[in-house]
C-alpha cells in the first residue's frame, strides 16, 4: 500500500526499515537457485555464512543457514557449486540488509542441469537462434580476428600459436576474460560485444579447454546465446572438446572442435593457399594453351579451304557462270527477235496481198451507194442511180444503166 508523505511530513529511517521488513516478512518461503560464490564456515559457529549468485546477472544475495543444514551437503557441495535453497526473506532493520535464511539447500545435478539445458535449447531453436539460414560466411583472409579466452590459457595459445603459423600476417584483438565460474557469462557477453562493436574486427572466437558439464555450464547461458545471436560479426566456438556441445555451439556461425580446430577454420594456410594458386595458374595455363591451340587449328582449316587459299578464285568461277548466261541469254533473245522478226514480214506480206488496196490496184474497183453501203449485188442498185466507184488512185461517180 503506498503511503502518503510529503517534505513536511516525511517518514523516519526506522519507519521506512520497519515497512519494508514487514513488507518481506509477507513473501513467505521461496525456492531460489543459485550458484555459490562466497562460503564461510567458521570453525565452532553454528551458522553458515554463504553468497547466492545469479551467474546470468550482476546480482547477488546473501543466504545464512544453520551448521547442520549445511553439513547435510557439505561433502558435495562447495564455492561456484549450483544449488537450490528453500529460504525465507529477512530484512535485518539496523543495517537495512536483505537476506536469505535457508531451512534446505539441495544441490543441482548434472542430470537436472543437463534436462534444463535440453529445455532451454528446444526454447531457443523455436525462435530460429539456431537455423541454418541466419549463420554468416566467415570471411576467407580476416585480417583482424577477436579472441575472447582466459589469461594465459592453453586455449589462448593454441589459436594465437596455430594461425600465427598459418598466416603470419594475421592480426588479433584478445579480451582475457573468466571462462568458469560465477562472473564467466556478464564478462564473456561483454567481451563477445565489444569486439563486435568494433569495425575492423572481421571474426570472432571463443575459445576455451575441455572441462566438466559444469566448468562448461556458462557457455549454455541463454543471455550469451541471444548476445551471440545478436553479433553482426560472425562469431566461431571453439569451447572444449569434440564430445562437448554447449548451447554456444547451435547458436555460433560455425563452431570448432578444439580452440585449434578453430585457428586452422578461421585462417587460412599461407602455405595450402600458394599451393592453391599454382595449381589454379598451371590449370589455367593449360587451359588458355588447349584454347589457342583450338583456335589455331581452327584457323588452320580455314585458311587451307579454296576459297581463302585463292580468293578470286570464286569470283573467276561466277565471273564465267555470268559470262556464259549472259552469251545463252544474247543468243536466245536474237533467237526469238529474229523469229519474231520473220514472222512479222510474213505476216506484213500476207496482210498487203490480202488488203483491199492491192485488190484495187490489180484493177478491181469497189462501188458504193450514196450511203456508204458496198453493192455486192446487181439486184441492189436500180436504173439511172448514181454510185460511187473507188479505185486505186482515188474514186469516182458512174451511173446505172439499164
Amino acid at each position: 500500500m503506498a503511503l502518503s508523505t510529503s517534505p513536511e511530513a516525511p517518514l523516519p529511517v526506522g519507519e521506512v526499515s520497519r515497512l519494508i521488513g514487514g513488507w518481506i516478512e509477507r513473501l513467505g518461503a521461496v525456492w531460489v537457485e543459485g550458484q555459490i560464490t562466497q562460503l564461510s564456515r567458521r570453525p565452532g559457529a553454528g551458522v553458515v555464512f554463504l553468497t547466492l549468485r545469479d551467474p546470468s546477472h550482476d546480482i547477488s544475495v546473501s543466504v545464512t543457514c544453520y551448521r547442520q543444514v549445511f553439513d547435510a551437503i557439505a561433502d558435495v557441495v562447495g564455492e561456484g557449486a549450483r544449488v537450490v535453497v528453500h529460504a525465507k526473506p529477512e530484512w535485518y532493520a539496523p543495517r537495512g540488509q536483505l537476506s536469505l535464511r535457508a531451512a534446505e539447500i539441495r544441490p543441482v545435478g548434472v542430470g537436472e542441469l543437463l534436462a534444463r539445458l535440453e529445455q532451454l535449447k528446444k526454447t531457443l531453436a523455436a525462435e530460429g537462434l539456431f537455423a541454418a539460414e541466419r549463420k554468416k560466411p566467415l570471411p576467407f583472409l580476416p585480417q583482424l580476428v577477436g579472441l575472447v579466452c582466459g589469461r594465459a590459457s592453453a586455449a589462448e595459445r593454441d589459436v594465437l600459436e596455430n594461425a600465427r603459423h598459418r598466416w603470419p600476417a594475421v592480426r588479433f584483438e584478445v579480451r582475457n576474460v573468466p571462462v568458469q565460474g560465477v562472473h564467466a557469462v556478464p564478462q564473456v557477453v561483454q567481451a563477445v560485444k565489444e569486439l563486435d562493436s568494433i569495425d575492423d574486427v572481421d571474426v570472432i572466437i571463443v575459445a576455451r579447454g575441455g572441462g566438466s558439464v559444469e566448468d562448461l555450464l556458462p557457455f549454455s547461458d541463454e543471455q550469451l546465446v541471444r548476445a551471440v545471436a545478436s553479433c553482426r560479426t560472425p562469431v566461431v566456438s571453439a569451447i572444449g572438446h569434440e564430445p562437448d556441445t554447449p548451447l554456444l555451439d547451435y547458436v555460433a556461425d560455425l563452431r570448432a572442435s578444439t580452440p585449434t580446430d578453430a585457428a586452422k577454420k578461421v585462417v587460412p594456410d599461407v602455405g595450402e593457399e600458394y599451393e592453391r594458386v599454382r595449381q589454379l595458374r598451371d590449370r589455367a595455363r593449360r587451359c588458355m594453351r588447349a584454347l589457342v591451340e583450338r583456335e589455331e587449328r581452327g584457323l588452320a582449316h580455314a585458311l587451307a579451304r579454296p576459297c581463302m587459299e585463292d580468293p578470286h578464285r570464286m569470283l573467276d568461277e561466277r565471273e564465267e557462270h555470268i559470262a556464259s548466261v549472259l552469251d545463252r541469254g544474247r543468243r536466245t533473245l536474237r533467237h526469238l527477235l529474229d523469229r519474231a522478226d520473220s514472222e512479222l514480214t510474213h505476216t506484213h506480206a500476207r496482210v498487203v496481198a490480202l488488203s483491199p488496196a492491192a485488190t484495187l490496184r490489180r484493177g478491181y474497183a469497189v462501188l458504193q451507194k450514196a450511203d456508204g453501203h458496198v453493192v455486192r449485188d446487181p439486184g441492189e442498185v436500180t436504173a439511172d442511180e448514181a454510185l460511187r466507184a473507188r479505185v486505186a488512185e482515188g474514186e469516182f461517180t458512174v451511173r446505172v444503166d439499164t
